[in-house]
């Protein structure tokens, strides 16, 4: 059966009218779904008994359970693993700013990517999630933490860019002005350098944020610590970028993961500057997560230092700000372990009517 949290405005009308429903119904239900966040067709009151037996019987709507929550003792961050409807497991990180809460959410289960310092791509790729996955991330937390979250980060396990049609359609849900409507200016889409789905993202004019993970400045190192480079080179990847903001108007973030001993040297800032003199950019530095598998390390120190490198050839850096360091872990590993110790746990979100309440 369908999900029908997956299911745009117009499809939903589409299938209504398949019905001999009217076109309100539709509406209703989106409702339900994307402003009441209901996980219950008999929760939707105001449609008939039949109605809600019929879409009982063709869609269903499914949840997230919750298995590991990490909570910092230092700041508000939350780490979440949510169990998928089939086992899987993805991570969700709640971290609070000034402005509000935001919400860092997973758009695959594993990635292809194959970078070298990542966690994510250790236990391989399994599928893309669904819209309905990616927008339960956020139903299932302002559930459990009581919060309301106010911006999105799509820079968890996987690449975004890679699920990019599933991904599309979680935009357009999250925004509509029938349901949560969320400007897309509170969403931040972070890719490895998928170029041709740069420009079709820019194409849209959709005023997310767009984030790079650059992580090395010259081709030949960059494809030793990222496969994607062995495909889209750094000058397609910059020729991407200018073309995103010269269509959007938005800055490129470029995101750079400091490595001591491989990315961090003065002529690596010097190349770094050299890239992206003719960017409208703001680079963000963040130390290396340390990840067993893997030998790549920094400090936060190193981080600075090579901030002020950056700065001083008249690049735009920032350290990115720590949050929740006691539960530090980098993305993907809290899943990795979650698979390790579950050995794929039974306990699987059924999608039809008799699992309705059997979740708590």
């Amino acid at each position: 059966m369908k999900d029908l949290l997956s299911m745009t405005l117009p499809e939903l009308q589409t299938a209504f009218a398949e019905w001999h429903q009217p076109s309100y119904r539709a509406n209703q239900v989106f409702e339900w779904l994307h402003v009441r966040k209901v996980s219950d067709f008999a929760q939707m009151t105001n449609l008939p008994s039949t109605l809600r037996t019929k879409l009982n019987a063709e869609f269903c709507i499914n949840r997230l359970f919750i298995v590991r929550k990490l909570a910092s003792c230092m700041d508000d961050t939350v780490k979440y693993v949510y169990q998928l409807p089939d086992g899987q497991h993805v991570e969700t990180v709640l971290m609070h700013y000034h402005h509000g809460w935001r919400l860092c959410i997973s758009t695959q289960v594993g990635c292809k990517m194959g970078c070298q310092f990542c966690a994510s791509t250790i236990a391989g790729f399994v599928r893309n999630l669904t819209p309905a996955e990616m927008l339960l991330q956020i139903n299932e937390t302002e559930r459990d933490a009581g919060v309301v979250i106010s911006g999105i980060v799509l820079m968890g396990i996987g690449e975004p860019l890679d699920n990019f049609k599933h991904v599309m359609t979680f935009l357009e849900l999250l925004s509509h002005p029938k349901g949560r409507n969320m400007s897309l200016r509170h969403v931040t889409i972070s890719t490895c350098g998928i170029v041709p789905k740069i420009r079709e993202l820019a194409d849209r004019k959709t005023g997310l944020t767009l984030a790079v993970s650059l992580h090395h400045a010259e081709d030949t190192g960059r494809s030793r610590i990222m496969p994607i480079n062995r495909k889209y080179s750094l000058s397609e990847l910059m020729e991407a970028c200018a073309y995103y903001f010269s269509m959007t108007g938005r800055r490129v973030t470029f995101e750079y993961a400091v490595m001591e001993g491989e990315n961090d040297s003065p002529e690596d800032a010097a190349a770094l500057a050299e890239l992206l003199k003719h960017q409208q950019a703001h680079v963000n530095l963040i130390p290396v997560n340390t990840v067993r598998e893997r030998g790549y390390h920094a400090t936060r120190k190193a981080a600075e230092q090579f901030m002020q490198l950056l700065r001083e050839l008249g690049i735009n850096a920032t350290v990115r700000r720590t949050l929740g360091s006691d539960i530090e872990a980098a993305c993907g590993q809290l899943r990795h372990e979650a698979d390790e110790l579950s050995g794929r746990s039974e306990r699987f979100a059924v999608c039809n009517s008799d699992r309705h309440g059997s979740d708590s």
